[in-house]
């Protein structure tokens, strides 16, 4: 079984300039987790996630710094200031550009399986020849031909 076999073909996408609070309605309306991040020319340039969003949006705690004897205490933030200080944030500010892990549509399932399980990656890119996005695999996907596949053994030793 080829990647194309089951990788996601109706994908999203985000650009570097996409907001954070755009890609959060992106995330919320498609009901999912990630999106890759593609130039005018749906090339791969990133890879952005909900769990990066998070991480991004997450309040500081409260700070104390000693110095010549003076306490300095930063307050810890509330997550209003912090929504309004950073949902305009261009995505490019917080999405992976390095070492992104992509799979060609001719990869086998085995490869998938590999990468996935190997670098905990929840999603990763299909891309083409020419290094445009063509589609995503998730773990749900993996997980899916994964059933499938136990579904076609156990019917082919019921035979």
């Amino acid at each position: 079984m080829k990647v194309r076999d089951f990788m996601i073909h109706n994908i999203y996408t985000a650009t570097p300039s996409t907001t954070v609070k755009e890609l959060i309605t992106i995330f919320e309306t498609n009901r999912i987790g990630g999106v890759p991040v593609v130039d005018d020319k749906g090339n791969l340039v990133g890879i952005v996630s909900d769990g990066d969003v998070v991480r991004f949006l997450s309040p500081n705690k409260e700070k104390i710094y000693l110095a010549y004897y003076i306490t300095y205490i930063e307050e810890a933030q509330k997550i209003e200031d912090v929504l309004r200080e950073k949902l305009n944030t261009p995505i490019e500010k917080i999405m992976v550009k390095r070492n992104v892990k992509t799979l060609s549509p001719d990869d086998d399932f085995e490869t998938a399986i590999r990468l996935i399980s190997r670098h905990h990656f929840k999603k990763i890119p299909v891309i083409n020849d020419a290094g445009r996005v063509v589609g995503i695999i998730s773990r749900g996907d993996i997980i899916h031909s994964l059933a499938k596949k136990i579904d076609e053994k156990e019917a082919s030793q019921n035979n």
